[in-house]
């Protein structure tokens, strides 16, 4: 906000303050531009200041302009939203208070908004009794460059954006680009009118037809300001690191840990191995060594290097590409912890009772030697008794750690349960991508007991990590899970009580409480959706410099510390524990490193969000992909979600599809509270978790949706 004075003009400041003391005086009743003007005692020499204080106060919407004048939006009754979905004749808004329900918009009252858009809303009067309202202003428009797919309209090629799916947009004519109808396309906005009619956009790069996931991907990662290649001056500081040997000084100050036993465990196909584990028995319990690359060794503060990092946040992971947050050549390579080659890590080495719980702990910088390249499917089989004589001779120099790291795995997950942190089980799937990139099949991803132990042992550090920082008083980087709102509780009480299922009584929600939850409806057909529920009426986590505790963990003390190579707060705290150990000041420490944990806080939980988006959107589009292969066969699944439009069938391999109400016998069909779709008079009811037979209908992989049809009794053979 200005506060520039002309002469002996007022500054913005002042007139912001009279316009807002004058408007809200005169309570729902408009001032003119004139009379505002005159009530403000514009000379000459503050008229710029006064229509930059008018212009200020509209663009935040606390005041807004009617057809007789001003008036003040709080006086109104006027709110911020976010426009979320939009139709050819309606959208719907998102208002910014926590808890409010979004807003339906008829198209004559959208003003020409687009998704995305931060608007000013208005109510009108609703028929449904669900909220509605209008357009008032457009506060901030979204960005200007979109995905959509090149579409045919009335013998026209028109541009149909990916967030609004229903809406065809101009295509100016100049375009040096060339597109053909149903190919991916990347558009930015030229013209924005007062109705969607009136928008044009121009065409500024072709991914290819959006009929493939891999296109439809790389559309996704391009206009959420993901950069796939690293800029020159990066890749040549990376080059230099990895291709230095690791100097003799650094050994010498290291703790060396070449001849202790130490493994990583890994999918077979990772390349970056950020974490490596050792284990011991002890007369009082284990002596847990958890080992990770020592990235904050060579991503030294403010170079090209760490501030690409902290643009790119993290590693992107969708079907069979990776977006790394560091170049190949330290990720995949010095950085590491590749088997029989010298490598620097930070070790979190702790001590623990026979409980599994941390006594003593310490972090050391270390040069280590990862004996084996550990897979999940390899320990597994090895925890099993099956592995052959060739794996087992693999595994020689550690397969005395795997029993004792089982054991230890065991006692961890008695004693997580003991605290009261919620076991969730959300299935996953696991993509195959063939050598042209296309999804030939999806699966249930399975958890294997190497997946548990090597999840325990990491927490296990992340809590000691956190638990150095809170004692010695550093400014940190934590991660943080606040418990849920009490309205997403007061909600996920209502539907389990309509479900049947067991509550638990509380005034003040508790991690045990959602564990009893789902330990009373365990082995019914309602706990696969349960877990889902459960998850989603918890808080999102992030990052945060203060420590408030982990939730879902039941833990007090939690960071992340342990994937440096793909997640810029675990390099950031590394930065600040190594430095911590080298100089123990925490004074100091809060000098150098307390505005950098509230920008790699802040930067950090942004950019997880946008990872996250792109993987859960690309999965969709995989799967799509896939079940074109599938179009007119029969699935059986079980009802995972309820709209107001119909409901989500799930697959066993987690595909999951919408039956449509237009594909359910003609009926007056309701929302009976997210609950159950049913008819309004007759008997048919669809509830969750309700198992049904459907037919896969139709795929839209540019999407990612997947349209379903119930089959009922004696129409599966005519369906074949």
């Amino acid at each position: 906000m200005a506060n520039t004075q002309l002469g002996g003009a007022e500054t913005i400041d002042s007139y912001r303050k009279k316009i807002m003391t004058i408007l809200k005086k005169s309570g729902r009743t408009p001032v003119s531009d004139r009379d505002l003007a005159t009530k403000c005692r514009t000379n000459r020499g503050g008229a710029a200041n006064f229509r930059k204080a008018v212009q200020e106060l509209c663009k935040e919407g606390a005041i807004c302009e009617r057809r007789r004048g001003y008036v003040s939006s709080a006086n109104m009754g006027y709110y911020p939203a976010t426009i979320v979905r939009l139709s050819r004749t309606f959208g719907f808004a998102r208002p910014e208070e926590e808890g409010a329900q979004d807003v339906f918009i008829p198209g004559k009252f959208l003003q020409g908004a687009m998704t995305r858009d931060r608007v000013l809303i208005g109510n009108i009067p609703s028929r449904s009794g669900k909220p509605e309202g209008e357009v008032l202003a457009i506060l901030e428009e979204a960005d200007s460059k979109m995905t959509g797919v090149i579409i045919e309209d009335n013998g026209k090629l028109m541009f149909r954006a990916d967030s609004m799916s229903k809406t065809p947009i101009q295509i100016q004519r100049k375009d040096s680009v060339i597109y053909h109808e149903g190919e991916k396309v990347l558009a930015e906005v030229v013209y924005r009118g007062q109705r969607h009619a009136e928008h044009k956009v121009k065409i500024v790069f072709s991914f290819g037809v959006c009929t493939r996931a891999s296109v439809c991907a790389e559309a996704m990662v391009a206009v959420r300001g993901v950069n796939v290649d690293f800029p020159e001056e990066v890749v040549a500081e990376a080059d230099q690191l990895a291709n230095a040997p690791i100097p003799q000084e650094e050994y010498a100050k290291r703790l060396d840990l070449r001849e202790t036993p130490i493994f990583t465990i890994d999918s077979a196909k990772s390349k970056d191995l950020d974490d490596a584990v050792s284990l011991e028995k002890t007369e009082t319990g284990y002596r847990l060594g958890v080992h990770i690359a020592d990235v904050s060794h060579y991503v030294r503060p403010h170079t090209p290097l760490d501030n690409e990092a902290l643009d790119r946040g993290t590693s992107i992971y969708y079907a069979n590409r990776v977006i790394p947050m560091l170049p190949t050549s330290l990720s995949n390579g010095i950085c590491s912890l590749n088997p029989c080659e010298d490598r620097l890590a930070f070790s979190a080495l702790m001590d623990l009772d026979e409980n599994g719980e941390i006594v003593k702990y310490e972090f050391r910088k270390t040069v280590i030697r990862s004996a084996v390249k550990g897979v999940y499917s390899e320990v597994n089989e090895i925890l099993a008794g099956t592995a052959s004589p060739e794996l087992l001779e693999k595994y020689k120099a550690v397969q005395h750690m795997i029993p004792l790291m089982d054991e230890l795995c065991d006692i961890r997950l008695r004693e997580r349960k003991r605290r009261g942190a919620p076991e969730l089980e959300t299935a996953e799937g696991a993509l195959v991508i063939n050598d042209e990139g296309v999804c030939v099949d999806v699966v249930a991803r399975e958890r294997g007991k190497s997946e548990c132990i090597v999840e325990e042992m990491m927490l296990l550090a992340n809590e000691a990590a956190a638990k150095m920082a809170r004692e010695k008083n550093l400014p940190f980087v934590y991660r943080v899970h606040d418990k849920p709102s009490p309205e997403k509780i007061e909600r996920l009480e209502q539907v389990l009580l309509r479900l049947g299922v067991e509550v638990p009584v509380f005034t003040d929600i508790k991690p045990r409480h959602l564990a009893e939850i789902l330990d009373n409806a365990r082995g019914t057909e309602l706990y696969p959706v349960l877990n889902v529920m459960v998850l989603r009426s918890m808080a999102k986590a992030a990052y945060a410099p203060e420590a408030i505790g982990h939730f879902g963990l039941a833990l007090k003390d939690y960071a992340h510390f342990t994937s440096p190579i793909r997640r810029y707060p675990d390099l950031a705290i590394h930065r600040i524990l190594s430095n911590y150990c080298e100089n123990p000041n925490a004074e100091a420490m809060h000098e150098k490193y307390d505005a950098f944990v509230i920008e790699a806080s802040m930067r950090s939980s942004d950019t997880e969000v946008r990872a996250i988006t792109i993987e859960r959107n690309a999965d969709d589009c995989y799967k799509a992909e896939y079940m074109q292969q599938h179009l007119g066969e029969i699935f059986d699944g079980i009802i995972a979600g309820v709209t107001d439009f119909g409901f989500y069938v799930a697959l066993p391999n987690t595909v999951e599809g919408l039956v449509h109400v237009s594909t359910l016998p003609e009926s007056d069909w309701i929302n009976d509270d997210s609950i159950a779709f049913k008819e309004e008079q007759g008997s048919a009811c669809y509830r969750l978790g309700d198992t049904v037979r459907v037919q896969c209908t139709k795929i839209d992989v540019n999407s990612g949706n997947v349209d379903f049809a119930l089959v009922e009794e004696g129409q599966e053979a005519a369906a074949k």
